[in-house]
């Protein structure tokens, strides 16, 4: 029987990095404008919170410039990435890569409803307003309403990340 009253063993930060790599996920790209600059990240930790009110949220790492201008601008996006994407999902998750001109090689369109830059081509799109951001450890929870959302009505592959690389999900 385990001691109730033991002190818990921690859990290695990489032992769980591993771990939760096996858990197959979607692969976004978050968009926001801030200090005159498109800001952009790959992602892959959003999820749907509600739908009265119609509500996402987006984890992200509070050293990230996407953080601080998010918090800045108080509108992003979210571009769920085909397959095709690949490229543009390795190129925004490249770290030091340089702020200027980061959407250059990316084609994309401003969103209607709040001008982020969402990217060409993606399975669908959420525009979002922050509604609540959350501390969590080193990651902020931003939660933010959904205020505009594109669905295209080809759907190809999607692209996956599973134990540290990148598939397809048809």
């Amino acid at each position: 029987m385990e001691d109730v009253g033991a002190e818990p063993v921690p859990v290695d930060p990489q032992d769980y990095r591993r771990a939760i790599g096996r858990f197959a996920t979607g692969v976004t790209v978050a968009t926001t404008f801030a200090g005159q600059h498109d800001h952009a990240m790959t992602a892959n930790s959003i999820t749907s919170v509600s739908l009265e009110p119609v509500l996402m949220m987006i984890s992200v790492e509070q050293s990230a410039r996407w953080h601080e201008a998010v918090l800045e601008a108080g509108v992003w996006g979210i571009s769920v990435l085909a397959q095709s994407a690949r490229p543009a999902a390795s190129w925004l998750s490249t770290p030091g890569r340089p702020l200027h001109g980061q959407l250059d090689r990316v084609p994309h369109h401003r969103g209607a409803a709040t001008g982020v830059a969402l990217l060409d081509g993606a399975l669908a799109a959420f525009e979002c307003r922050t509604t609540g951001v959350h501390a969590a450890g080193d990651h902020s929870l931003v939660v933010g309403e959904v205020v505009g959302l594109e669905i295209p009505p080809r759907v190809e592959p999607a692209l996956i990340h599973f134990r540290g690389r990148y598939g397809r999900l048809d």
